[in-house]
């Protein structure tokens, strides 16, 4: 056995990980410095955090089928909906409402709150007597469920849903009796 070869080419191989790894990481450091779209990269990470409470990971108590995978708002993409629907859905009053409420959001360090004191800060927000935070968070809850619950994952799997119900059989032999 050629130990110098095998050394090269496990050598090799270390290097090329550990450079797929960095060049991960710097992409994610040029995403953010060179990110364009109507949300900052800070406030999609905030979209999705608010998403990720309101409808976090796992299985419904009525599993469809035996494997069934956990599903939740991120999984099913339901942030990117909400990133999408207020940039071009909304007028411009109720972006500058959400714009807001995320900077509020973001100077209390909501995104690096534990999932119980992101739940603490939401029922903050709809408990508040001020009526932009009651908006905001009626807003957010309404439409993460909305988007949530008509994802084909929920529709099709959970909730039975069939495109066109009905089935044609051609071709079956008529019964008389």
């Amino acid at each position: 056995m050629d130990r110098r070869k095998s050394l090269k080419i496990i050598g090799g191989s270390v290097a090329g990980i550990a450079g797929l790894v960095l060049v991960d990481w710097k992409w994610q450091i040029v995403d953010r410095l060179t990110h364009s779209g109507f949300f900052s990269f800070d406030e999609e990470q905030l979209i999705s955090a608010i998403a990720d409470t309101f409808i976090p990971t796992g299985l419904p108590p009525k599993v469809p089928t035996p494997d069934a995978q956990p599903i939740g708002a991120l999984s099913t993409g339901t942030d990117q909906f909400l990133i999408k629907l207020f940039e071009h859905c909304y007028e411009k009053e109720e972006q500058e409402l959400i714009k807001a409420q995320l900077k509020s959001l973001k100077k209390s360090g909501f995104g690096d709150f534990s999932r119980e004191e992101r739940e603490k800060a939401l029922l903050a927000l709809k408990s508040s007597e001020i009526e932009n935070e009651n908006k905001f968070y009626s807003l957010m809850r309404s439409q993460t469920v909305n988007g949530f619950t008509t994802v084909k994952e929920v529709m099709a799997d959970y909730r039975g849903y069939q495109v066109a119900p009905g089935f044609y059989h051609g071709c079956v032999d008529v019964l008389q009796a």
